[in-house]
């Protein structure tokens, strides 16, 4: 199974600090999915900035050309002016899933009044599952783990199983 993460970050594309909530999708889904799927996972990862149209051709690039069958985002997912992540998703998706942002929020809120910020939200495109998370590495390690029999479901509907 192919899974692509991509972190949204001008500041960390740029090389200002590094990307630490790439690794900790890595972590937390190969935790989650070890010995839950047929095959090995194979994990493809992409660094790129703030810019909703490069996200969007991105997104396209993993699903379309890459053959991922999920592709998880990281940050942008908030209220400023460069969080454009949701609409670059958006951009490319066919059926949206705003059960799984709903969930984050949830989950989030409960530990974080300022949660319910968070724009995040999820679909499909093809047979791929996109799903974006929050960008800190905290908030992915808490609103990742819930959502995962939501993913694997998702994904055998997706295979047509």
């Amino acid at each position: 199974m192919k899974i692509a993460r991509v972190t949204l970050s001008d500041r960390a594309s740029a090389g200002v600090y590094p990307d630490l909530s790439g690794p900790e999708i890595e972590r937390v889904l190969g935790a989650a999915l070890d010995g839950k799927l047929d095959g090995e996972v194979v994990f493809v990862s992409r660094l790129i900035p703030d810019e909703r149209g490069l996200i969007a051709q991105t997104l396209r690039e993993l699903c379309d050309q890459e053959g991922c069958e999920l592709v998880v985002t990281t940050g942008g997912t908030g209220p400023a002016a460069r969080d454009v992540t949701p609409e670059a998703t958006r951009d490319v998706l066919e059926r949206e899933l705003p059960g799984f942002g709903e969930a984050m929020r949830a989950v989030s809120f409960a530990k974080v009044p300022t949660a319910i910020l968070s724009r995040a939200t999820a679909g499909t495109r093809g047979r791929t599952l996109i799903v974006n998370l929050p960008g800190n590495p905290r908030a992915i390690g808490e609103c990742l783990p819930p959502l995962v029999p939501a993913i694997r479901e998702c994904l055998k509907h997706l295979r047509g199983e």
